[in-house]
């Protein structure tokens, strides 16, 4: 498949293009890549989009590590293969099971969990599949990770399903990445 959407020349850019690329490549992704590529034909939405998944991604309530998780899950749902590219090697870096990974990758539930990362999966899973989290299981995310972690859990599952539907759309090309891709 052809990437529908690629990269711009700098000197094809305009200057609002300019700008929201610059302001990536200030922050601490480093250069524009992955959903960035086809956001940036909307600088004032990819600017938007990228200062919530800083958020999202580098300092949500939930930590780097369940964050990473709920982002590999989201991957698995859209078979997003940049995500999971991108994101499978910083849940191993970040302490994510290699086992937990795999299972995901193979749509199976993990049996070697900790507590809050079966929390994590679960209610991933239930808004990807069930479109909502069953009281008991929003029962136990709210114990562990208070409201705030919740809707921090609820955000990273809405704002990567966004980046999962941009790069199927646009086609955007898959990184080289230490992960394995998704299977079929």
């Amino acid at each position: 498949m052809d990437d529908r959407l690629g990269p711009i020349a700098l000197e094809d850019m305009t200057p609002a293009q300019r700008t929201a690329a610059q302001a990536i490549i200030d922050g601490p992704r480093g250069a524009v890549y992955g959903p960035f590529v086809p956001l940036l034909r909307s600088p004032e939405l990819m600017e938007y989009a990228q200062r919530m998944g800083e958020y999202l991604r580098y300092r949500s309530a939930i930590g780097v590590r369940l964050s990473e998780l709920a982002i590999l899950v989201t991957a698995r749902q859209w078979n997003q293969q940049v995500e999971w590219a991108i994101h499978a090697p910083i849940a191993a870096q970040v302490g994510t099971p290699a086992s937990v990974i795999h299972a995901v990758a193979e749509r199976r539930r993990p049996d070697d969990m900790l507590v809050d990362e079966a929390v994590v999966h679960d209610f991933c899973i239930a808004l990807h599949q069930g479109k909502s989290v069953p009281d008991r299981l929003y029962a136990d995310a709210l114990a562990l990770f208070g409201e705030h972690g919740v809707v921090d859990l609820m955000g990273i599952n809405g704002y990567y399903t966004f980046l999962a539907i941009v790069m199927n759309t646009a086609r955007t090309a898959v990184p080289a990445s230490s992960a394995a891709p998704l299977p079929d």
